[in-house]
Parts: C-alpha cells; sequence; structure tokens
C-alpha cells in the first residue's frame, strides 16, 4: 500500500496552528491586562530592565512574559505588585515596596533583628528603613559575612529551606598544614551527630606556617555546620566567614555596610527556589 499523501485538510490544519497558538498568547495576555494598572514597558523600565524604548523592543521580540503568557503589544498594562513578570525566562521583581539586602555581617553581631538584653544585632544596621525584614538564615556570633535581608517572607523561607539547596560559600581559617587528601574526605562525606555532611567542593586559598585560608561550598544549613564538619577532620576553625549565598557574592563589602541586589542576582535567587 502506498503512503497517504497530505490533503487540503492536513495543509489547512498545519496553516492553522501557529494561528491558533498565537490567538491563544494574546488572550492570555488580554486576560491579565488590568486597566488601572501601569504600561508594562514602564513597569520593566522602573525595575531596572532598561530605557523605556529597550523594554519595548523587548516586548516586540516576544521575550516578555506576563504571569506565564508572551506579550508582543505595547497597550498592555499590568499591576506591578501582583502581575510575575519575566524577561528571557529571568523573573524580574516589579513590586515597588520590596525590598532585598545584602549585609556584610561583622563578628559580635546576632543573626536577630532585636536583642532584649540589648547586644548587637542585624537590626541595629537597618533600624532606621520602614520595612519589616526578615534575615535569610543564621550566622552565628563569631562569624562574619554575607547574610541577605529582605522584606520578601516567601523568598526568605524557601532561601533557608533545606530542599532548595542553595550553595553557600565560606572562607575558613584552620589549623596548618592541610592534609592533600582533605578535599576528598569533606567531598565524600563526614558522619556528624545529627547525620553525615558532604562539601560540594574545597579548595586551599593560602598557606603560611601554622595556619591556612580554604573554601568550602556547601548546601547545608545546620548550625555551626563548617564548624563542626572541619573540627571532625581534626581542623578546628580560626576564623569564619560566609562569602557567597547562591549568585549573591559579598564582594567589596565593607563590614557593616548594606548595598542592594541586582536585578540579575535577584532573578537567579528566583530561579533557584521556584519563584
Amino acid at each position: 500500500m502506498s503512503p497517504r499523501r497530505p490533503g487540503p485538510a492536513d495543509g489547512q490544519r498545519a496553516a492553522r496552528t501557529p494561528r491558533a497558538a498565537r490567538a491563544d498568547t494574546s488572550q492570555a495576555a488580554v486576560a491579565q491586562h488590568d486597566p488601572d494598572g501601569v504600561r508594562l514597558q514602564k513597569v520593566l523600565a522602573l525595575a531596572g530592565v532598561g530605557s523605556r524604548r529597550a523594554c519595548e523592543e523587548l516586548i516586540e521580540a516576544g521575550r516578555v512574559r506576563v504571569d506565564g503568557a508572551v506579550v508582543r503589544g505595547q497597550g498592555l498594562r499590568v499591576d506591578p505588585e501582583c502581575a510575575v513578570i519575566t524577561v528571557d525566562g529571568m523573573r524580574v521583581d516589579t513590586r515597588t515596596s520590596s525590598v532585598h539586602l545584602a549585609l556584610n555581617k561583622p563578628r559580635g553581631v546576632l543573626s536577630t533583628m532585636s536583642d532584649p538584653q540589648g547586644r548587637p544585632c542585624l537590626g541595629d544596621y537597618v533600624g532606621d528603613r520602614p520595612e519589616r525584614l526578615f534575615h535569610v538564615g543564621r550566622l552565628d556570633a563569631d562569624t562574619d559575612g554575607l547574610i541577605l535581608l529582605t522584606n520578601d517572607g516567601e523568598l526568605a523561607h524557601r532561601l533557608a529551606h533545606p530542599s532548595y539547596e542553595v550553595a553557600k560559600t565560606y572562607v575558613a581559617e584552620i589549623d596548618a598544614p592541610v592534609p592533600r587528601d582533605l578535599g576528598a574526605r569533606l567531598r565524600a562525606g563526614i558522619d556528624l551527630d545529627d547525620g553525615p555532611v558532604r562539601v560540594d567542593s574545597f579548595r586551599v586559598l593560602a598557606a603560611a606556617p601554622g595556619h591556612a585560608l580554604v573554601e568550602l561550598v556547601l548546601h547545608e544549613g545546620r548550625k555551626h555546620v563548617v564548624r563542626r564538619v572541619l573540627a571532625a577532620t581534626g581542623h578546628p576553625v580560626r576564623r569564619l566567614s560566609r562569602t557567597q549565598i547562591g549568585p549573591v557574592r559579598l564582594g567589596e563589602l565593607r563590614p557593616g555596610r548594606t548595598r542592594v541586589l541586582t536585578r540579575v542576582e535577584l532573578g537567579e535567587l528566583f530561579a533557584q527556589v521556584g519563584l
């Protein structure tokens, strides 16, 4: 039997498919239209995506989605406090009320927003802000470095939850010499009282007689986990700093200072925790 040749109906069906897809996209975008909202290109520009004209070009190129629907027209108005907007698949936080900060926590500061005993705490560095801020995870008082502060409770919860496995980078000062197999042992897993811990990566940054600086990357968030895992290998920590959380780096941020997260950092954080 000879193979069936495509007939007119097949051609019509194939020709209709792209138009149907475009109609579905258009209808989805119309469903998100808020007559009392702000024009999409203005919302994107205010969020730091680019100039108004550059944002219009992104929309025309089909690179912008609102609540999952591709938008190509310039007339769409949205509520920036509610709409989920992405550019090239990366979410853009358009909420004008959102606050996302990186803080370089000094040693001796408690990871709480207030302390009834009057001890130094995170709230001392952002107490002049009107928003209610949450700290993402904790650093013990003797550990300095990067901690995130936000008024987005869901983001804070997900970043701190171990199931989302957001990587954290630490730099520790330990006794030297550092055994050549220490990295392999840490990556293979160290048994602690509350279960095994595996380090994602380990490297020696610097070494001198008697002490060394090492870098560890891990997804664990258990209390004092870096100190405990190094102590279990016979290398108690002299000093510890956290230098990175996910895509956010401490960089040159001075102790006690804060900075606003960049749009790219925030978009990558959202992606890592499924927001």
